[in-house]
């Protein structure tokens, strides 16, 4: 049996992009259902780390505190690191407070803080456990989803569905939307998690070690864990897979030597690693009429930089009062919701740029990269110009802001 629900937003996906445009909608006066495949919010997410720009978003929201209060950890800089030499820092102590730092919140904490704010509007619902099936039709246009699993199928038809369900988005795929993948980093991510000693201080930075092993990030995580991503030539790893599990120890251990006892003592099988495939991807437009894109759905990056999470966030943010005008006016049109795209559009080639510098910075060789560069990186450090960069980097667009509920107009 089929239940039936009717909404004015169906967002499929409950990430941070989703359950932050449902929480802003809510606010709105809009009616919001979430459809989300996952059961709870204990799935393995590497993506983790705020960028001051979220966490101002988030504190708007009255969302960050609690987040924290769950669990969390500060890093002060981010540092690529090759033998004792810094090759490149971006240190946060210098932006202003209370943002002046890097922020990793275990993802199950931020969505479970978001769900709760949301579920104190009545006219929310969440559907956890199901995935979307197909979309509803009306008219030639999106008019609601199929959601189906375990705790059964729901026919939710809505004035508009807003596609948050990742960089593999099946929303986007049933829609007749490409992916527009462009395989510009040409890398793969292999991640693993430690305890750390207890004897050892938490880690305060984000560091990237360029060893003959390949570059690797290390990071601290809440409460007690070591997150490391080893970066591989693209599709390498089954090459090294197939010498064995112990070759792939060693192999990362060459890699960070400076965690060569937790790789060793608690590397025990393949299913302690995981291989994230990185590449960029803009879906060919991002909107059709009764539908919006946005986070990795209409936009995916690379992990350098620890962009994800404060892109999904300002995606929400700057589409919401947007949403909620179309929605007042009758008019969710493909025309009409076009202009989330237009305002985004800049924002998001700006930060596939500076991914692109960042990902030649780390990965690539030679004299200039290893002596000329720190040299450079150290002059600028004491112009006008760092700071710039580096507030660029930590906030993105720093126009991008919460909007009055009651601006936007009532559903």
């Amino acid at each position: 049996m089929t239940r039936e629900i009717d909404t004015d937003v169906c967002v499929v996906g409950g990430g941070p992009a989703g359950l932050v445009l449902a929480l802003l909608m809510l606010r709105s006066g809009a009616r919001v259902t979430v459809v989300e495949c996952a059961r709870a919010h204990q799935r393995v997410v590497r993506g983790e780390i705020l960028q001051p720009g979220a966490m101002a978003l988030l504190d708007a929201l009255d969302v960050l505190a609690g987040a924290r209060a769950r669990g969390a950890h500060e890093h002060d800089r981010f540092l690529v690191i090759e033998g004792e030499r810094v090759l490149l820092e971006a240190d946060y102590r210098l932006l202003a407070a209370p943002y002046d730092h890097l922020l990793s919140v275990p993802r199950p904490h931020l969505l479970d803080e978001l769900l709760a704010h949301c579920r104190r509007s009545p006219g929310f619902r969440y559907l956890p456990g199901r995935r979307a099936g197909a979309l509803l039709w009306r008219e030639q246009r999106i008019a609601g989803v199929i959601a189906e699993g375990p705790p059964g199928r729901c026919a939710v038809r809505a004035r508009v569905v807003v596609g948050a369900d990742g960089r593999f988005s099946r929303i986007r795929r049933l829609a007749g939307i490409g992916a527009g993948r462009a395989d510009a980093f040409a890398q793969d991510v292999l991640w693993c998690t430690f305890i750390a000693p207890r004897e050892e201080p938490p880690l305060r930075d984000v560091r990237v070690f360029r060893t003959g092993g390949g570059p690797a990030l290390v990071y601290g995580s809440w409460p007690n864990r070591i997150q490391i991503g080893w970066t591989l030539p693209h599709r390498r790893y089954s090459h090294i897979a197939a010498l064995g599990f112990d070759h792939v120890k060693e192999r990362l251990v060459r890699a960070v030597p400076g965690y060569a006892t937790l790789i060793r003592d608690q590397l025990r099988t393949p299913a302690d690693l995981g291989v994230i495939e990185v590449f960029s991807a803009r879906a060919e437009r991002w909107v059709a009429d009764g539908l919006v894109l946005i986070g990795d759905a209409a936009h995916t990056h690379s992990p350098i930089g620890a962009q994800g999470i404060n892109l999904a966030v300002q995606d929400a943010v700057v589409l919401h009062p947007l949403l909620a005008r179309a929605l007042a006016e009758g008019d969710t049109s493909a025309e009409r919701l076009a202009e989330f795209e237009q305002r985004r559009g800049p924002d998001i080639a700006a930060v596939m740029r500076m991914q692109t510098l960042q990902s030649r910075a780390i990965l690539s060789q030679g004299a200039f990269t290893t002596r000329v560069r720190p040299r450079l990186a150290w002059a600028l450090r004491r112009t006008p110009l760092y700071r710039k960069i580096l507030q660029r980097m930590a906030y993105g667009n720093p126009s991008i802001r919460i909007a009055d509920a009651g601006v936007c107009g009532r559903t």
